[in-house]
């Protein structure tokens, strides 16, 4: 099963809706055989650096959602954090899941945002929360240095203009079933299963041979030739 999780780093309810589905992943007896991508989008893509949440914000991010954050273990220090861009950390990350390092650096930038209150479009900081889940920091610096991986992360924005997304997190389960907000981990749950019944039921790829039709194929270095 292969879930898509479209997110930003200083998205509160993001960083509340992956620990949600990490949760109910692990009362899924089929957790071994789940994937999850990272898609990239941007909540504010003209934001500049600014100690503290923009008033907007700010407005919205009461006692309840420090509560529900705290319900998942989660600590968020909402007078210190450091709103600012994001497009880099969103192409670092890209870089980090061609080494398969991908998730480990997406829980770190959100933990540094919203915990540690560092300001996550830093390069020294990126760099420094790239080596500590294992990444090169030639290889970082190169990216950060250049634009690599811009593509990637305008290729997930439109892909979720073209899907219509409209609020994140927004969760994609093998291309077919969607699931937007920081549901409630029983929901999450619920629809782990139902996708996994339904996929088991309803194959990707549905044969359409004939059960006493006869023909000719290949398995390895064995070919079956039937008479017509």
């Amino acid at each position: 099963m292969k879930i898509e999780v479209w997110s930003d780093f200083v998205c509160p309810f993001c960083y509340i809706g992956k620990r949600k589905l990490e949760l109910a992943l692990e009362n899924f007896e089929h957790r071994d055989q789940v994937r999850i991508e990272f898609k990239s989008y941007e909540l504010a893509p003209d934001a500049k650096s600014k100690k503290g949440m923009p008033l907007e914000y700010a407005n919205q991010m009461n006692e309840n959602v420090g509560n529900q954050a705290a319900k998942v273990g989660l600590l968020y220090n909402f007078d210190t954090m450091q709103h600012t861009n994001t497009f880099d950390a969103h192409r670092i990350a890209k870089y980090a899941e061609t080494k398969n390092l991908g998730k480990e650096l997406v829980e770190k930038l959100l933990h540094a945002f919203f915990t540690d209150s560092e300001l996550i479009s830093d390069y020294e900081t990126l760099k420094r929360l790239a080596m500590e889940v294992g990444l090169d920091e030639e290889e970082v610096e190169d990216v950060l240095e250049t634009k690599r991986f811009r593509n990637r992360v305008l290729e997930d924005k439109e892909l979720a203009r073209q899907i219509g997304v409209q609020g994140i997190p927004f969760f994609v389960f093998n291309e077919k079933y969607s699931l937007s907000g920081a549901q409630p981990q029983d929901v999450f749950e619920q629809v782990l299963v139902k996708v996994w019944e339904e996929e088991c039921k309803n194959p990707a790829l549905e044969s359409l041979n004939k059960s006493d039709s006869k023909t000719t194929y290949c398995m390895g270095k064995d070919c079956e030739v039937e008479d017509e």
